[in-house]
């Protein structure tokens, strides 16, 4: 079972890998388990079904990456980027980002539930048919982003700021309209009947 840790508390090491190149190299298959990969450069890196497990990822460059089907389950990532990066089908459960960046991340599918993007700065991410159940986007900045179908059931939304985002098709139960930004966001109408109940409104056919 893959349990959230602690935000700020990556797990140990036992193997460190340090300022090499894997610039355009398919990791499929590949397995890392407690690894610390710092100042590593994986873009245009592919993987399909690669395994990292409670690993560490130190100012590793993810740009412009594909991965499918591949797991990062309970990791850490600290200043890393993740220009154009996509992800598809991939499993991040437990996982926590710290300092990252994003633009034009592009997520298709997968589960991403527990992960924890406080603060992070997700303006214009794509995001489609994901699983972020109990995800930590407090305070996340996801202006004209993109949520269509994702569960978002158990999230923490607070003070995220979602202008101009499209969240269409996603579950907002756990969102307070209150305490987040919707300035021009789009939703749709089970959503509009969502958020109003929120607002302790009584929504009923005339």
């Amino acid at each position: 079972m893959v349990e959230r840790k602690p935000k700020g508390m990556p797990p140990q090491a036992d193997t460190t890998i340090r300022s090499v190149s894997w610039d355009g190299d398919d990791l499929s298959g590949q397995e890392h388990h407690r690894v610390e990969f710092v100042d590593v450069d994986m873009t245009e890196a592919t993987s399909s079904r690669a395994v990292f497990s409670e690993c560490t990822f130190r100012g590793v460059r993810f740009n412009v990456s594909a991965h499918t089907e591949s797991a990062f389950l309970n990791c850490t990532f600290v200043r890393s980027s993740f220009f154009d990066a996509t992800f598809t089908g991939c499993k991040l459960v437990g996982s926590t980002f710290d300092g990252c960046t994003f633009p034009l991340l592009k997520v298709e599918g997968g589960d991403w539930s527990f992960v924890s993007l406080f603060r992070a700065d997700l303006t214009g991410a794509h995001f489609d048919g994901v699983r972020l159940r109990e995800a930590d986007l407090t305070d996340a900045i996801c202006a004209r982003s993109t949520f269509h179908r994702v569960d978002l059931s158990g999230a923490a939304l607070r003070q995220t700021d979602f202008t101009d985002a499209d969240l269409r098709g996603s579950d907002l139960s756990s969102l307070d309209p209150r305490s987040a930004v919707l300035k021009g966001a789009k939703i749709d109408i089970t959503q509009a009947i969502t958020i109003a109940t929120a607002f302790g409104l009584d929504v009923s056919p005339s």
